[in-house]
Parts: C-alpha cells; sequence; structure tokens
C-alpha cells in the first residue's frame, strides 16, 4: 500500500486547508477591516439567507435565528474562528445579521459588596 501524498490537495481541501480557507474568506486574513467580535459574541439573523449567497454566509443565517455566539458557530461550521470572523463581519455590513455585545467584567459588581448586601436583606 502506498502511502497519500503529502501535499495531496483534495485531501487538504475537505479537511479545511488552507486553500479551502482562502477561497471562502476571497482572501482576506484577520489583520483585514472586521468587526470587533470575540469567542462569546452572540449573533442573530435579521434576514433570510439568499440563493445567491456564498454558501458559508447562508448557513450563518439559517442557524442564527436564535443568539449563538461566535464560538458555537465556528464549531458548527467546522472553521477556524478567524474565518468566522470575517464571514459575520460580511453579514454585519450587509445589515443581514446583529451581534450583541458580552458583558463586560467591570461592570460587574464587587462579589464582596453583593454577599453583603445579601446579608444585610437577610437581617431585615
Amino acid at each position: 500500500m502506498t502511502p497519500s501524498p503529502i501535499n495531496d490537495a483534495s485531501n487538504s481541501w475537505e479537511q479545511g486547508g488552507p486553500e479551502r480557507l482562502y477561497v471562502i474568506t476571497g482572501g482576506r486574513g484577520a489583520s483585514g477591516r472586521r468587526a470587533d467580535l470575540d469567542l462569546v459574541t452572540l449573533v442573530v439573523a435579521r434576514a433570510a439567507a439568499r440563493p445567491e449567497m456564498q454558501p458559508e454566509h447562508a448557513s450563518i443565517l439559517r442557524m442564527c435565528h436564535y443568539p449563538l455566539s461566535m464560538a458555537e458557530i465556528s464549531a458548527y461550521l467546522k472553521l477556524p474562528f478567524s474565518v468566522v470572523a470575517i464571514l459575520v463581519s460580511d453579514l454585519l455590513a450587509e445589515s443581514t445579521v446583529e451581534v450583541r455585545a458580552t458583558v463586560r467584567t467591570a461592570g460587574i459588581p464587587d462579589p464582596e459588596l453583593l454577599k453583603a448586601v445579601m446579608y444585610g436583606l437577610q437581617k431585615l
């Protein structure tokens, strides 16, 4: 039995090789202009998928009828986060999705303060 060649193009395409990712993103990389997204940013579709859309864009719109995090979208599509961020940025530019920022930890009160309030309320 002969081993498969190291640079087998069809194998790397099916497994998400760099060629496939290049085609999906149109050659744009993480250094290009994209929205400020992180793994826990929630994405919600605001429009239906159209037949002329790129399959990955249409998939994101179909799966985001209810809020999904960027990490979940990445896992469902089996694509790296950087590629999903580019795709979601495209959809944001078209106003077909809405993103919801995550809660910043600076806005959450100190746990000790919450405990003090809880104990004070219990004493009432």
